[in-house]
């Protein structure tokens, strides 16, 4: 079972700027909430409770005052830093201490899943053991992202970056599972031309030993970049619809937190205190009741 989950929240966010020249990418709102608690949500709602996030030097203490050492939302949040952009491996090789002989699940800090059936889609990756998984979803123009070739066994036969003639519609969207092999073999990759360390080139190492498979959201689920300006007004105008519609929070930390047994009541209610005088707050109260 994949007890540990590293968050990469690196990078400069430079399709962002001027926002964040100022603040932290993934501190941005996402509709009523900063952009990092969607992919630590999904995580926590995975079973996940021992997360590493990594991200910069100058971002990492903002990052530490918004969510601290994780006891509020009943897991343990680690912190490590990534002084320059060195790939999607690198994370691997920055935690490689905490993950220590375990498998591990890594999310980019940009991430934003909205699910639906949760349990069908996760079972076999959260009890890996050998192997990878990496995680797909079906989109309208995958020539923009890469591309996952897979057989009917959900073997994956081949991955593509922005292919001209893509061979599915299905792209890879950030998030992935990997045994405890993952450190020795990303510390063995060599940067590509732009000099970086590429989860391509790592996946395509697990490819060629026939230990890489594919999973899919469900019918009905979301994935959503927020990387660019658009696509972050385009995610916050999707959780106030679905959130105004049906009087619910998607990827409230506390709620997760309640609802997975993580935190007590009266936890919950210490933290619905600290924002009695906001929305976020008011719901938080009605959870106790």
């Amino acid at each position: 079972m994949i007890r540990r989950g590293i968050i990469l929240a690196g990078g400069t966010g430079t399709r962002l700027k001027p926002l964040t020249d100022v603040v932290c990418k993934q501190l941005l709102p996402v509709y009523d909430k900063p952009m990092l608690h969607y992919p630590l949500a999904t995580l926590m709602l995975l079973g996940i409770k021992e997360i590493l996030i990594i991200s910069t030097p100058k971002d990492l203490p903002a990052i530490k005052a918004n969510l601290g050492d994780g006891s509020d939302y009943g897991i343990s949040l680690q912190y490590a830093e990534q002084k320059e952009p060195r790939g999607l491996p690198d994370a691997f090789i920055i935690g490689a201490d905490f993950i220590g002989q375990e498998p591990v699940c890594l999310i980019l800090g940009d991430n934003i899943l909205y699910w639906g059936q949760l349990k069908m889609v996760w079972g076999d990756c959260l009890n890996l053991t050998e192997g990878a998984y990496i995680v797909g979803a079906r989109t309208r123009n995958p020539e923009q992202f890469g591309v996952i070739e897979y057989d009917t066994d959900n073997n994956v036969l081949s991955i593509e970056e922005k292919p001209e003639n893509p061979k599915s519609s299905i792209a890879a969207i950030g998030l992935y599972f990997y045994d405890n092999q993952v450190v020795k073999l990303a510390r063995e990759l060599e940067p590509s031309p732009r000099g970086e360390l590429e989860i391509t080139d790592l996946n395509n190492v697990y490819l060629k030993a026939g230990k890489l498979k594919a999973t899919f959201l469900s019918r009905g689920s979301t994935w959503l970049d927020a990387g660019t300006v658009t696509s972050l007004m385009d995610a916050s105008n999707f959780f106030k619809i679905i959130e105004d519609r049906q009087g619910i929070k998607i990827c409230c930390l506390e709620e997760v937190a309640f609802n997975m047994k993580y935190i007590t009541k009266e936890q919950l209610r210490k933290k619905a205190t600290q924002y009695q005088k906001s929305q976020y707050g008011e719901y938080l109260i009605k959870l106790l009741y």
